[in-house]
């Protein structure tokens, strides 16, 4: 039986944007193994007829000790488990899984899922990240991004040989669970947000442009919901202070594990994201024909058709979010249902998660012939 190992730096990620890739994998035949760090989702990963082994990683630091101990983890499990092929997800498994692959002679296929706030923000850390990314892609099969503008940006900087970069539509979106549901009469708008809790997805706009919308029509409800990391050390991380703050403006609900409740209740979704791979929230609310309102940037847009299922907004900008939120609110019913019908059929005929199944199961069978082919 051929192995596959799939890494990641949380269980949360594997849980929440991997399962169903799991799924299929399981289902064309192959033992699973998942690598990633211990936290509320490994139980729920240990359920599923996978193996798991912990590994330890820091996430946000850039200590090289720490990170050289970690790619000597991954060195030591791809030994003992001598797969055929690894899937790397999430920037450190990326590049120390890819250097990890290249020492044993594994193929290995990467997955770059937004460029992070390594490519926001030009710095040291900046710097250092694209010198590594240049120095592991070189010795992946293929790696895969999920919009356009990403990967050329990676070929511009020469991060990675053009024929080695593809093209992912995100993680997908499963069809069959999130489907659009009837909706729900109710006096007021809802605007829902959901979103890591961290600067750099444009919370702090979203919370400004509430207030100014609020101004004018002061029945709107605006709901925020996401992951809230209490790190102070973190300094993109939204402090416990400002979210109680924020409460008398916004309703947070914290972090949910279905959300579909939330998206039926929402009229409209926003994300005013700096920056994105494809994003999981949009795509989500998409599937559930909701109209949606994000930043014009990359990842953004190729979810959001100015007019057709949204509206664009400026980057940074809680004016020009605030301005697509009245936009939003002064259609009619009948033109927001429209904007929702072409949402559905956007992620029906774009971003179907069977489509990302296909290119990996594709990779995996060319990386495979090409290592058949070398021994």
């Amino acid at each position: 039986m051929l192995k596959i190992i799939l890494v990641a730096n949380t269980s949360w990620n594997i849980y929440n944007f991997r399962a169903g890739l799991v799924n299929f994998l399981l289902s064309q035949g192959y033992k699973i193994y998942i690598l990633a760090p211990k936290d509320a989702y490994t139980e729920k990963i240990q359920t599923w007829d996978v193996e798991y082994k912990e590994i330890f990683l820091e996430n946000k630091g850039s200590n090289p000790l720490k990170d050289l101990e970690f790619y000597r983890q991954l060195l030591r499990i791809y030994r003992q488990v001598q797969p055929d092929v690894v899937l790397h997800f999430t920037i450190k498994p990326n590049i120390y899984g890819t250097l990890a692959c290249q020492r044993l002679k594994i193929p290995c296929i990467n997955n770059v899922s937004g460029l992070g706030t390594t490519f926001l923000h030009k710095n040291l850390v900046s710097r250092i990240a694209h010198f590594l990314y240049r120095l592991a892609f070189r010795y992946a099969s293929k790696v895969f991004f999920q919009n356009n503008e990403d990967k050329e940006l990676f070929i511009q900087k020469k991060l990675i040989k053009p024929e080695i970069a593809d093209l992912l539509p995100g993680s997908g979106v499963d069809l069959e669970k999130f489907t659009p549901v009837p909706s729900i009469a109710k006096k007021n708008f809802v605007f829902l947000m959901i979103a890591r809790l961290i600067y750099d997805k444009g919370i702090r706009e979203f919370v400004e442009a509430c207030k100014i919308v609020k101004k004018q029509y002061p029945n709107v409800i605006f709901r925020l919901l996401g992951d809230f990391e209490n790190n102070p050390k973190n300094p993109l991380n939204v402090s416990l202070q400002e979210i109680e703050i924020w409460k008398k403006d916004i309703e947070y609900f914290g972090k949910k594990d279905d959300i579909r409740p939330y998206l039926a209740e929402a009229d409209a979704v926003v994300l005013p994201s700096y920056r994105e791979g494809t994003p999981r929230s949009l795509l989500e609310a998409a599937a559930m024909a909701k109209p949606l309102i994000a930043t014009n940037v990359a990842g953004c847009r190729a979810v959001v058709v100015e007019g057709k299922n949204g509206f664009l907004c400026q980057v940074r900008s809680s004016q020009s979010l605030a301005e697509a939120m009245q936009k939003m609110l002064l259609l009619s019913e009948d033109e927001r249902k429209k904007m929702g019908q072409n949402s559905r059929k956007l992620v029906e005929t774009h971003f179907d998660e069977k489509i990302v199944f296909e290119k990996y199961a594709l990779a995996i069978q060319e990386v495979l012939k090409v290592k058949n082919a070398c021994h």
